[in-house]
């Protein structure tokens, strides 16, 4: 009888401890955009390791899913490629937000083409002309060249879905503010996507996040004035390259507690060092081992 209670206590000893661990274990949610996703998972990896009783739940579904769950108030973090919207920021304000931007690095928006096509440039014009609305450049023939494996040489517009920041970035800063896209792009859901379906098809132009970019498809260089500039981490962190955008994390407030301490960590010299790593242009010069 002594040596049953002896293994209860010992059970329950063990259930109070397992308990008050959970109990002290603190979640930080972070959600949003597709381009950040890799790298908050990297440093949710990595923070983990530093401080085992936080943990950062990362998800993606896009900019404007993170957003919409900050003005929900769902998350404690939300990811964005894009700015939000004033009307979003009213929205958040309305539920009791007030979302506070942080600039956790920069991104160069790439244009993807197949590795046949003997395009090496494009301007913003000649990408207007493509993506928009009213554009007029249709095949490839209209540019001049002829791309081997495309069949009747009919562009194949690849594009995001319109709850991505990329999406409203790319609009903005090709099409214009009030600028719309073609009627019959291929909306892919992730940056990913684009670029796995721009590798295999022949006729296709895609674009996203730098970070994507694979040793199986082409970048175009962007024409600004005489130069054409790459897109690179250096030229987006120099903000030489066109197409460059912030990368953004959103609190409701100014951060507090774990949200802050977590927050600071990813501005550091270590959370930085990962931005980079995964090929985007960290906040400010670093030394990285």
């Amino acid at each position: 009888m002594k040596i049953e209670k002896g293994i209860i206590a010992v059970f329950m000893l063990a259930a109070a401890l397992v308990s008050t661990y959970v109990y002290a274990r603190t979640e930080i949610q972070n959600k949003g955009s597709d381009t950040l996703v890799n790298v908050a998972q990297a440093w949710a990896e990595a923070y983990q390791k530093i401080k085992p009783d936080v943990a950062v739940a990362v998800s993606g579904g896009g900019s404007g899913t993170g957003i919409a769950s900050l003005i929900n108030g769902t998350v404690d973090i939300a990811n964005a490629s894009r700015k939000m919207k004033d009307k979003e920021i009213r929205l958040a304000e309305k539920h009791g937000h007030s979302p506070v931007e942080h600039i956790v690095g920069f991104d160069a928006l790439a244009v993807f083409i197949h590795s046949a096509n003997p395009v090496t440039g494009l301007s913003i014009p000649q990408l207007k002309e493509i993506y928009g609305r009213e554009g007029k450049i249709t095949r490839w023939t209209d540019l001049g060249i002829e791309v081997p494996g495309c069949q009747d040489q009919q562009i194949v517009v690849v594009s995001r879905q319109n709850n991505s920041g990329t999406y409203a970035y790319f609009r903005k800063a090709v099409l214009g503010k009030k600028g719309k896209f073609r009627q019959g792009t291929l909306d892919m859901h992730g940056s990913k996507d684009v670029v796995d379906l721009v590798e295999k098809t022949p006729c296709a132009i895609g674009y996203s996040g730098l970070a994507y970019a694979t040793d199986h498809i082409k970048m175009a260089c962007i024409q600004d004035g005489d130069a054409c500039v790459s897109p690179s981490v250096q030229t987006a962190s120099s903000n030489d390259y066109p197409i460059a955008r912030p990368l953004l994390m959103y609190t409701s407030g100014a951060p507090a507690g774990e949200v802050k301490e977590y927050l600071d960590w990813v501005l550091s010299d270590a959370g930085q060092c990962i931005i980079s790593d995964k090929g985007y242009a960290p906040v400010r010069k670093i030394a990285c081992p």
